[in-house]
């Protein structure tokens, strides 16, 4: 099941970065590189939702897109991360927690399959919860302007992201929490 529609919409997140990159370096005035950036964001972290809801309709589901979906919000989220802080949009100390914590848990559920224990580690709503902040937090960041001449689109998308930093933070301790009786099992 390498090629499916909701596989394919998958992949569209990972060809957006660059997309989304080199709207910055177009020549065009800053407010339509930041709405434009903030458009395809948009529209490309939708697809993460739409994948999984095609994936379970059409019975399209596959062990290659279970894995290639949480890589390609990764990719999107640390990419666009980046972006805020080259920006001066965001904190360098949040891109660093969030950007260490998809490492760090990444690879924890990359050793938990390994040694039979992925259970352990599976996704939780507290996780949901931080990927949710993050995505809307970072479309604020990118649109970075007033938004409907009330919204302060840089302002709660600072205050978003922080939230975000600090789930992400305590996501990354439950899951660890949770593998630490089979870590505990195979370092003694």
């Amino acid at each position: 099941m390498f090629m499916t529609i909701p596989t394919l919409m998958t992949w569209t997140r990972i060809v957006a970065i660059p997309l989304i990159i080199g709207v910055f370096y177009l020549p065009l005035s800053g407010d339509t590189k930041n709405l434009v950036a903030t458009v395809m964001f948009v529209v490309f972290a939708l697809t993460d939702w739409l994948d999984g809801y095609l994936a379970r309709k059409l019975n399209q589901t596959s062990a290659f897109g279970a894995f290639l979906d949480p890589v390609a919000d990764k990719f999107l989220v640390c990419a666009s991360l980046l972006v805020l802080v080259h920006l001066g949009r965001a904190d360098v100390f949040v891109a660093l927690i969030i950007v260490g914590r998809e490492i760090a848990i990444s690879a924890l559920r990359e050793w938990m399959a390994q040694i039979g224990a992925s259970r352990s580690v599976a996704v939780h709503m507290l996780g949901k919860l931080k990927t949710t902040f993050q995505m809307v937090a970072i479309p604020f960041l990118l649109y970075n302007d007033t938004l409907f001449g009330i919204v302060d689109t840089h302002v709660w998308g600072t205050v978003l992201i922080w939230i975000a930093a600090v789930l992400t933070v305590w996501s990354m301790v439950y899951y660890l929490r949770k593998a630490l009786p089979e870590i505990r099992a195979r370092v003694d």
